[in-house]
């Protein structure tokens, strides 16, 4: 019963050993594969987007109330966290964030293939890939340079790139079907 036990014992702390140098040896090698999040950009409006910094539209999900008069009321104030005052009360008001920046003075353009959708902000002198969404049964994988991006859906043997290239000359997209 007793060698039995230590058996045991030793099995767990063997165990419990490799399953923490294996997570360990994984998180080390995946902490360097983490990279920046996709950011919202602005897109142009249906008018041609010739203002580009207009009032931003509502969401969908949010609707003001209506009154008994037919007339939207005012929504009500969101609770705030206690200890917090209002800006008027303060005296200051809260900081604004800064407006979202983009790489070049380019448009957004989406790309539809057979593999998915690509999104690119195309400037004059570069472009930066917003997205790429791969359609159903599909997988996407991306490559990234200082002249080009490159975006490849696979399905099986199915094969679509798009490239968008830049070098010494305006940004263009090409895709290709294999």
């Amino acid at each position: 019963m007793r060698r039995g036990l230590i058996h045991g014992i030793a099995w767990s702390l063997a165990t419990g050993a490799a399953v923490t140098l294996s997570w360990w040896g994984v998180h080390t090698v995946m902490s360097g594969t983490v990279y920046d999040p996709p950011r919202a950009l602005p897109l142009a409006g249906d008018d041609g987007g010739a203002d580009g910094g207009t009032e931003p539209i509502s969401s969908s999900t949010h609707r003001p109330e209506s009154s008994p008069t037919g007339k939207p009321s005012k929504s009500p104030e969101p609770t705030k966290p206690p200890g917090t005052t209002k800006p008027s009360e303060s005296g200051t008001s809260p900081p604004k964030a800064p407006p979202p920046t983009r790489s070049g003075t380019g448009a957004v353009k989406g790309y539809n293939t057979p593999g998915g959708r690509v999104v690119f902000d195309i400037g004059d002198d570069s472009a930066t890939l917003v997205s790429a969404t791969p359609a159903a049964g599909w997988s996407v994988q991306t490559w990234k340079q200082d002249k080009w991006i490159r975006v490849e859906f696979t399905a099986g043997a199915a094969k679509v790139s798009v490239f968008c290239t830049w070098h010494d000359t305006a940004p263009r997209v090409d895709i290709n079907k294999y």
